[in-house]
């Protein structure tokens, strides 16, 4: 029905999307790690709804895997509802059927049809297309996200292992395949072999005897290769990957993954050239896989592939779609200024919408170590700070989903609990470093925030079912490009602005989404090179070698890609080019 969609966002800030969304044809993510929120959003909406609520208590078998199971099964029912109470509704009368098809794209067959019905007098084919256009309409696709090295080992009440099967992921993975929900997984954050190998558990991921897949795979990629590695590996179980969605390594939300300064550009050149001989590779090994197993499919599989992270203008968007054979693009950051479709507290949305560049920044508050999207006013930072002064840094750890450290301990703990913090501060300041590397050591260690409970309270805020005496420091993680936008926008706004009938970013100076991204990198390849000054050695140097040469190729792909941006005025390509120029001469000036 659409183009894009609307990727996870935080583990709160999409967490009923679908419910928001859905009901015109627009497609968005859920995270599904934490089941406490899940639970917490299925009484809220079974309450609203006035349905009756059964809890699903910690004490009970499978706990986790069944909350998950019953808010999506929630979510599936309530959508399903709004889609058969807006397919009765007349037309023309500024109900959501018309608003349905007013969002859709223009080049959409079902948004010709549409307006073919409004501009006909003829009565009897006005009716008939009507009929047509009800039986058509179709909800957007409820996808589930899945980190899928986010995989916590859990312990019984003895300190016990509970077993493979119940670390977070593949308990999360359990609760998505056992829901009525009709959509796709999507696996990020690298390959985890045991969370990849227990989906050959649900025959959902097989075809059915129509050749239809209930529940499909998309991974979430950085590079090509790593996209055919984890895809062939998925293919020998007789998994098949329904879409690739690439995602630029730090002009994007939520954590950020560096691809060694290999390019957004590049990437997505290197996939529209092999992407016939990937489909052929795969199609043949996962035929194969089939049959070995006793399935047979009536439908050759297909493969999408999208791309999202740092994507502001319709231009920009329309340009990945045609230039790269894409077939969707993802918009993330842009829709949390959009709040009748995401969760964000009103304190928050304030300072999103007064926020200065600066206050976008890529951080090490993370407690998985990887490079995190951060926002300098949000309350999770102040709350940090507020502790560090109060000589009580970190966070109690209620959730421990981020649970990966044994440095101190037998059981894993999390790097931004106060027990782990209080830990290494001691060791710190008994060793014999000198003073000043003690404390960048500790300054490192402090950085770290809870993520579990910072990236979930906003929904409890917005949606007033803060219990008493739990925090209110919301942690928010948006992608850089959020910078540029600047007000709070309605869902048609947002829809209409992507697809070029309304330009929300008017008169605002805004580089080119490849040479933001650029910028991040050579900032990131600057920072590196002076953490590295004062213990080079020559692992670290070919590893900065490698993405300064990553670097050089991309700025050299750029300079042949420019001319070929014929949805832009000349101005812009030549302000383009120039800022591509002072790029490299950046990247030529390090040392």
């Amino acid at each position: 029905m659409h183009n894009f969609h609307i990727p996870v966002l935080g583990l709160a800030f999409s967490i009923d999307t679908p419910l928001k969304v859905a009901r015109y044809g627009i497609s968005s993510v859920v995270s599904i790690v934490d089941d406490e929120l899940t639970e917490r959003m299925r009484e809220f909406h079974i309450r609203e709804h006035n349905d009756e609520y059964i809890p699903i208590h910690k004490t009970e078998h499978d706990y986790r895997a069944r909350r998950i199971t019953a808010y999506l099964d929630m979510l599936n029912t309530y959508v399903n509802l709004q889609m058969v109470a807006i397919k009765q509704q007349p037309f023309n009368e500024g109900h959501d059927i018309d608003r349905y098809f007013d969002m859709l794209p223009d080049g959409s067959r079902l948004k010709q049809k549409y307006t073919l019905m409004q501009q006909t007098d003829d009565a009897e084919l006005k009716h008939r297309l009507e009929q047509q256009l009800r039986c058509q309409m179709q909800p957007g696709s409820i996808d589930v996200n899945i980190m899928a090295k986010v995989d916590k080992m859990n312990y019984d009440k003895d300190g016990q292992p509970t077993g493979d099967m119940n670390t977070d992921a593949l308990a999360a993975l359990r609760g998505f395949a056992q829901s009525a929900v009709h959509g796709s997984v999507v696996l990020s954050a690298g390959m985890n072999p045991r969370l990849y190998s227990y989906l050959e558990q649900f025959r959902d991921f097989f075809p059915d005897e129509d050749g239809n897949i209930r529940k499909r795979v998309i991974l979430k990629v950085s590079d090509y290769r790593s996209a055919l590695i984890q895809a062939k590996f998925l293919a020998k179980k007789g998994i098949w990957v329904h879409e690739f969605r690439i995602e630029s390594g730090l002009n994007c939300g939520g954590h950020a993954f560096a691809t060694d300064g290999l390019l957004l550009g590049p990437i997505l050149q290197e996939f529209s050239e092999k992407r016939q001989d990937m489909f052929d590779e795969l199609q043949q090994i996962y035929l194969h896989a089939l049959n070995g197993k006793g399935y047979h499919t009536l439908n050759n599989p297909s493969i999408r592939v999208s791309v999202q992270g740092g994507i502001g203008t319709a231009a920009e968007n329309s340009f990945l779609l045609d230039h790269y054979a894409l077939d969707a693009t993802g918009w993330g950051s842009p829709f949390l200024l959009v709040p009748e479709a995401t969760n964000v507290d009103e304190e928050t949305l304030h300072q999103l919408t007064n926020a200065h560049p600066d206050d976008f920044y890529v951080s090490a508050a993370s407690p998985l170590g990887v490079l995190f999207n951060n926002f300098r006013p949000a309350g999770i930072q102040q709350l940090r700070l507020k502790r560090i002064m109060a000589h009580r840094p970190g966070s109690p750890c209620t959730k421990k989903y981020l649970c990966t450290n044994t440095e101190f301990t037998s059981e894993p703990i999390c790097t931004a609990s106060r027990q782990y913090q209080h830990l290494k501060i001691e060791q710190l300041m008994a060793s014999d470093l000198p003073i000043d590397k003690i404390t960048h050591q500790i300054r490192e260690v402090t950085e770290k925030v809870c993520l579990c409970e910072g990236l979930a309270v906003s929904a409890y805020i917005k949606n007033d079912i803060l219990k008493p005496r739990e925090n209110k420091a919301v942690a928010i993680c948006p992608g850089p490009n959020l910078a540029y936008f600047k007000a709070t926008y309605s869902l048609d706004e947002m829809v209409k602005h992507i697809y070029g009938k309304l330009n929300l970013l008017k008169n605002v100076s805004r580089p080119n989404l490849f040479i933001n991204e650029l910028n991040l990198y050579i900032d990131y390849l600057n920072k590196e090179v002076a953490r590295s000054v004062n213990n080079i050695n020559s692992k670290k140097e070919k590893y900065l070698d490698k993405f300064r040469q990553q670097l050089q190729q991309g700025i050299d792909y750029y300079k042949g890609l420019i001319p070929q941006i014929s949805n832009q005025t000349r101005e812009y390509l030549q302000e383009m080019q120039a800022m591509l120029q002072t790029c490299e001469a950046q990247l030529h000036a390090m040392v």
